[in-house]
């Protein structure tokens, strides 16, 4: 009996004698050179038949189908903006100053606006699509009327704070992560402009002689801009976006920055004229803070705000708003924030409210709420209660005069009565983690009293949020014989321990 690998053999020679045979009746084939080229199909073990494959495939094209449509895109973004720049050089050309002609009606130079470029478009000689039309509509109106690239972002309710580190990399803030978006400005001159219109609103340069700036926008929104040649890789804008309508006491409860009962604490003890220091870290919602506690303030009395940059929004009726002013070209003209809370205290108010106190103002305002301007409110930077104290030591000594720390210390433990410290958590969401007394003086060292703390015994969620909640330490304070006399009271229920 023959193998297995005889048979399959002798069966390959009988199919190779068959295929020969066969083609030598056969007239002879012209000889193809792209099938000479290509390996003969492999013949299976058994029949020894070849079977047909299929040619290879041809990676190379979806290459070449690829680059030219990225080619065709890019060209296309190319033709955009040629026309983004010619349709804007038009609209200047056409309304001139009246882009910033301070008496003109923003909605009658809007109209202006979309008139012209209406009538530049439908003047091209290439027609463009109705969502090109759309894009280079929108894009150009931002330009003229709002911020540029960034004004998609300023409209967005959802974004709190946008960053621009140069013309071609923009990050925004949304539910407290940072995330990078897809806007970039054109060239470093395009941003320039931008920040120069904002600036210039206000009565603000930036320049190289000046190249750092703080401003406002209409909506009170924050600005800072720094330019070369301090910003090396370009200028650097950063807006903090402010609500149209504020955070109300509410809303902060709602988001967990306070409970129930520490809002009630804090109303009756803005009634009860306490001189009050709001304190944290950069973005930690000081400013929201104040603006709560502002509101608690009674709409008959007189309210004097002090600020940097005007971004305070109270709802009472008798509000008197001051912004300093930084030195002109010249170097002349200079209002600083202590100057101004000299002059307010000329101007018989019932509260002073001072945006953020950062240099040897302290002093001027520590001053204040030791003359009988009992129930003044102002911000500090600080890392903690504790700290808030030794930051306002250091700028008190910031003004010069050679006071002994004791003195320092005497001054602002008799001014001061409440410390209310505000935390940003890792996960973005913004917590008062410490509403603190300031009793008295204990030798060369002021004494503080945590009145409520916030408790991370909880620890966090499977989404990295805080379990935690701001609870009582069960210690009455002291300045409540103080409030009595403004005649508020508190509800001994308040300081319970077992409630949240």
């Amino acid at each position: 009996m023959s193998s297995l690998g005889d048979r399959i053999a002798r069966a390959r020679a009988a199919a190779d004698g068959t295929d020969a045979g066969a083609g030598s009746h056969a007239a002879p084939a012209e000889p193809n050179p792209r099938h000479q080229a290509e390996p003969a199909a492999p013949a299976t073990p058994v029949t020894g038949k070849r079977v047909a494959t299929p040619p290879p495939a041809a990676p190379e094209v979806e290459t070449v189908v690829s680059r030219r449509l990225a080619s065709a895109a890019s060209a296309q973004q190319d033709r955009l903006e040629e026309l983004k720049g010619n349709v804007h050089a038009e609209l200047l050309k056409q309304l001139g100053p009246q882009l910033y002609d301070a008496n003109l009606d923003q909605a009658e130079l809007e109209s202006r606006v979309r008139q012209v470029l209406k009538d530049v478009l439908s003047s091209q000689e290439r027609p463009l699509s109705n969502a090109d039309r759309t894009k280079v509509t929108l894009e150009i109106t931002d330009d003229i009327l709002g911020y540029g690239p960034i004004e998609p972002f300023l409209r967005d309710p959802e974004v709190t704070e946008i960053m621009v580190n140069g013309p071609h990399m923009v990050f925004v803030e949304k539910h407290g992560r940072l995330q990078a978006v897809d806007a970039r400005f054109a060239d470093e001159l395009h941003l320039r402009r931008t920040i120069d219109k904002i600036v210039s609103r206000i009565g603000r340069r930036v320049d190289e002689s000046s190249p750092l700036v703080d401003a406002r926008l209409p909506d009170g929104s924050r600005v800072n801009a720094v330019i070369p040649p301090l910003s090396i890789d370009g200028s650097a804008l950063t807006i903090r976006k402010f609500a149209a309508d504020p955070l109300t006491v509410a809303d902060l409860i709602s988001f967990g920055s306070l409970s129930q009962r520490t809002a009630d604490f804090l109303d009756a003890c803005v009634r009860g004229r306490l001189n009050i220091i709001v304190s944290g870290s950069t973005g930690a919602g000081k400013t929201t803070t104040l603006n709560v506690l502002s509101s608690f303030i009674p709409s008959d009395e007189r309210i004097v705000t002090i600020e940097d940059a005007a971004e305070l929004q109270l709802k009472q009726e008798h509000v008197v708003r001051l912004e300093s002013r930084p030195a002109n070209i010249e170097g002349r003209g200079d209002v600083s924030i202590r100057d101004l809370v000299k002059n307010s205290l000329r101007m018989r108010p019932d509260r002073i409210i001072v945006g953020e106190v950062r240099d040897a103002s302290a002093l001027d305002m520590l001053q204040a709420m030791n003359t009988g301007h009992d129930g003044s409110i102002c911000t500090v930077h600080s890392n903690g209660p504790r700290d808030t104290l030794s930051r306002i030591e250091t700028m008190v000594l910031m003004a010069g005069m050679d006071l002994p720390i004791k003195a320092i210390r005497e001054q602002v433990a008799s001014a001061v009565d409440l410390i209310v410290h505000q935390t940003r958590f890792k996960d973005g969401s913004r917590h008062i983690t410490h509403i603190t007394e300031v009793e008295r003086m204990e030798g060369d060292v002021i004494t503080l009293q945590d009145v409520f703390v916030y408790d991370h015994s909880a620890g966090f969620d499977e989404s990295g949020r805080s379990r935690g909640h701001l609870r009582s330490t069960g210690l009455r304070p002291k300045f409540l014989e103080k409030m009595a006399y403004s005649n508020v009271t508190v509800d001994p229920v308040l300081f319970a321990v077992d409630g949240n």
